[in-house]
């Protein structure tokens, strides 16, 4: 009698909130804004990538949904598959909320071993329950970590008969399970994100969870609450290290949340960072609780969400809205005494590239149009510019309507920047237009430069990934016309313009 009261109060607060949602009218449709190579739900609201896993030749995507309604709402995992990563296909809603509450962000693996006992090669999904009926109580014990499993690669799940299987001790964010086999010890790790530091636990079957440690309460940035973490191992001159990334909102560097990340190394027991200094994944303000693939082996592969909680509610997209960000490969490179992490789009990207158009020793001095050089008749493209003597410069695209996107290098600061002050609508949230900067890490004089662009998006890798960001605007007409701007002059050896393939279906 107890549970099914407890169950009718819950789906009491959650029709309460559908009906919320639904009395909004759906805006106008915005074909214009779908991006191509990114993946978007073909309706309604998407934020964190979860249970991201490569198995047996294919890329699974779960994500929270909301499949009711264009704002966040009771999560769902949504579900995609795709061979590459850049063609995606949507597929059933994995996980639906139930008496113990809504599907928060978590993880996936494959459970070679068995060692859960549901199966040999299970698909198990690590998640948080989120408990609105008890979060009104105050209790702070509403966010517990409970398990899905799959018998058939993710087309179907059963969730576990004793959930949750890591209860809440009375931590009020207790959330984002990144669930990992530890070879040396031969257990799980899972990497919890505890309010305002990350908690490690460790399993022998992914059931039964015991405290490790606990890392971050003085270290790092902490302007808002930390999610969405991930711990994996990079090798660096035959070295291995070990990089934990954490998502954090708001407090990032351009305003919202943002990703910083630490690199250290971790024993089986405890995270210990090799520094203090202050790292982000990505500078932009539109990359978001990203993580990295489970099943590609040494190989690591990042995915974010490609929006900012300070206006993704209010994006103008219908009848989806956010995207994520292409995908990326993540390494790590020496600077002085700091190692960093790298982000570079994947081959699979790559590979969408068409015959490519390539411009050599351009010389600019205050202004060169090369719109009657390169012809911008997509809105999927790639840029690349390198250049042996870096000096300010800024790419502009722009069109008929006056409206520009500004990305360029501020040498006298020492920063990258994208500036998307007049690149289109922005009315809707007062945290948008803007010029965000991000910092030049490398040192030499030579710089490279790779753009990608896909409809509303632009991500800049410079230096070989060593900055990174990702912003998103909305023109009210395409971009046409390509410019390089310099107020001291500067030499590009080279600028290569590649249309991007199309791979939305």
């Amino acid at each position: 009698m107890k549970n099914a009261l407890f169950l009718a109060l819950s789906l009491t607060s959650l029709t309460t909130f559908v009906q919320a949602q639904t009395a909004k009218p759906v805006p106008p449709a915005t074909p214009q804004y779908r991006p191509a190579y990114h993946f978007t739900p073909a309706a309604h609201w998407m934020n964190d990538p979860n249970g991201m896993v490569y198995h047996k030749g294919t890329y699974h995507l779960f994500f929270q949904h909301y499949p009711e309604g264009m704002e966040w709402g009771p999560m769902h995992w949504g579900h995609a598959t795709s061979p590459d990563m850049v063609s995606w296909k949507e597929q059933p809603i994995a996980l639906f909320p139930d008496s113990l509450g809504m599907i928060f962000s978590g993880s996936a693996v494959i459970d070679a071993n068995n060692t859960a006992g549901f199966g040999k090669d299970a698909m198990v999904a690590i998640f948080t329950h989120h408990d609105q009926v008890a979060e009104k109580k105050g209790t702070n014990k509403h966010q517990n970590q409970s398990l899905a499993y799959s018998l058939d690669e993710g087309k179907t799940w059963k969730k576990y008969a004793q959930n949750p299987v890591l209860k809440n001790p009375g931590i009020p964010d207790f959330r984002d399970p990144k669930v990992s086999w530890h070879e040396a010890s031969k257990k799980w790790v899972m990497t919890l994100a505890t309010k305002d530091r990350i908690t490690f636990f460790a399993s022998p079957n992914l059931k039964d969870w015991t405290k490790l440690s606990e890392f971050g309460e003085k270290l790092g940035a902490h302007g808002g609450v930390w999610e969405c973490p991930d711990l994996f191992p990079l090798t660096l001159n035959g070295k291995t290290h070990w990089v934990l990334l954490v998502s954090i909102n708001p407090g990032g560097p351009n305003g919202g949340s943002a990703t910083q990340y630490f690199v250290g190394q971790f024993d089986g027991k405890t995270f210990t960072p090799q520094t203090t200094t202050q790292k982000w994944i990505d500078w932009g303000k539109d990359d978001y609780a990203g993580v990295t693939f489970a099943g590609t082996g040494a190989r690591k592969i990042f995915l974010g969400w490609m929006s900012n909680w300070e206006y993704a509610n209010q994006a103008p997209t219908s009848p989806w809205r956010s995207a994520m960000t292409a995908p990326r490969d993540l390494a790590l490179k020496q600077v002085g005494s700091e190692i960093y992490l790298t982000s570079t789009p994947t081959p699979e990207v790559a590979k969408l590239a068409q015959p490519a158009q390539t411009l050599k020793n351009l010389t600019v001095k205050s202004e060169l149009g090369l719109s009657d050089k390169v012809k911008m008749t997509s809105p999927q493209f790639q840029l690349k510019l390198s250049t042996k003597q870096l000096q300010d410069f800024a790419v502009v695209l722009s069109n008929a309507g006056g409206e520009e996107l500004v990305i360029g290098y501020d040498k006298k600061a020492n920063q990258y920047f994208i500036d998307r002050t007049k690149a289109g609508l922005s009315s809707f949230s007062d945290k948008f237009s803007g010029r965000h900067p991000g910092p030049r890490l490398a040192t030499g004089p030579a710089a490279d430069l790779t753009l990608l662009f896909d409809a509303t998006s632009v991500e800049l890798f410079a230096d070989g990934g060593l900055t990174t960001m990702t912003e998103i605007f909305f023109p009210k007409q395409p971009f046409t016309q390509l410019k390089l701007r310099s107020a001291t002059g500067i030499t590009v050896d080279a600028l290569t313009y590649a249309k991007l393939g199309n791979t939305l279906k």
